[in-house]
């Protein structure tokens, strides 16, 4: 347990240092241009921002009922009032230690509605496939919609920079013989300990196991399968309109469209594993892009993405707090 701890504690430190660097490298290059930064947020029209903030709260609302049609054909229910605080603890955790959000919500699923933590998670890792559907679905849809920005985009961040690397490696054999001993290596490490793993899987981790599977197989015996679809696209769809309103909120993004809010949505989507929250690489990479592909003004691009993530932030720091308020009390009115 200590362990787990002081693991949980370093793995927050350090990505808590990254945040901190990407804050800073923003701050810097933006230095000189304070004054009009600050004009920007107090010239940004909130009552789009408001809406973004009820478009989120929605997607929330909307994972937290659609956890049910999972649940319900393994023979659980969770309260409407109970599901959406679970949700809003777990996107609050999240802003601790990446994924730590999926662990809490099925932690306190576990206690307030007697729901298997196993299956819970199961059921959390269903979500989160099908999320990754609909999340290259977006990438396909980005890919059409928006093809010259994303080529862009692709050629200047991914392949110009692999092709050096090839060609870096051609001319260093040696590298390539390192990289081949290390695929060997990880082959004859398998063979060694594929017992183990056996092992393992018949034990406990076993037993983990075979509750996610159940909690994934309950796709399958969804009574109203269309509807779980629906929901889904509903929770991406705001998703989408959150990031859309804050464009709209200030007068260097408000005219790029939806189309632009799709890759701002697909590639800021990244910035949160790389920090508690997206915090600093989230608006460092919809910055970024906003400045590289759509040849935003650096003030603009700045602005926005702060502005989306902070409205984010707010949003599930109150309904998180408020969660750890409601939950006792809600259940022991039930109780009653």
């Amino acid at each position: 347990m200590a362990k787990t701890t002081s693991k949980s504690i370093l793995q927050f430190v350090v990505l808590l240092a990254i945040a901190a660097f990407l804050i800073w490298l923003s701050l810097r290059a933006v230095a000189d241009k304070k004054d009009e930064i600050i004009n920007a947020f107090k010239n940004a029209d909130y009552f789009w921002i408001i809406i973004s903030m009820l478009m989120a709260f929605l997607s929330h609302f909307l994972r937290a009922y659609r956890w049910n049609h999972l649940l319900k054909p393994l023979g659980y229910q969770i309260n409407l009032v109970n599901a959406n605080c679970h949700v809003f603890v777990g996107y609050l955790a999240n802003y601790g230690i990446p994924r730590m959000g999926e662990v809490s919500r099925c932690t306190l699923a576990a206690k307030y509605d007697k729901v298997p933590f196993e299956i819970a998670f199961g059921t959390v890792i269903t979500e989160r496939v099908i999320d990754f559907m609909l999340f290259i679905i977006i990438f396909l849809i980005s890919l059409f919609s928006q093809f010259n920005q994303l080529s862009g985009l692709a050629n200047e961040y991914i392949f110009d920079k692999l092709k050096i690397k090839f060609s870096n490696m051609s001319q260093e054999p040696f590298k390539l013989i390192l990289l081949a001993i290390g695929v060997i290596l990880l082959v004859v490490v398998y063979l060694l300990l594929r017992k183990k793993i056996i092992g393992l899987l018949k034990g406990k981790l076993g037993n983990m196991l075979k509750g996610f599977g159940k909690g994934i197989a309950s796709i399958k015996d969804m009574k109203n399968p269309f509807a779980f679809v629906v929901l889904s696209f509903g929770i991406w769809t705001c998703y989408l309109l959150s990031l859309y309103f804050c464009m709209l909120a200030l007068k260097g993004t408000a005219d790029l469209g939806l189309g632009a809010a799709l890759v701002l949505l697909l590639f800021g989507t990244f910035g949160v594993i790389f920090s508690p929250g997206g915090l600093g690489a989230y608006p460092a990479i919809v910055g970024g892009i906003l400045i590289s592909t759509y040849h935003v003004d650096m003030v603009w691009a700045f602005a926005m993405p702060w502005l989306a993530w902070t409205s984010q932030f707010l949003l599930v720091l109150l309904f998180g707090l408020l969660a750890f308020i409601i939950l006792p009390l809600n259940n022991k009115a039930a109780k009653l």
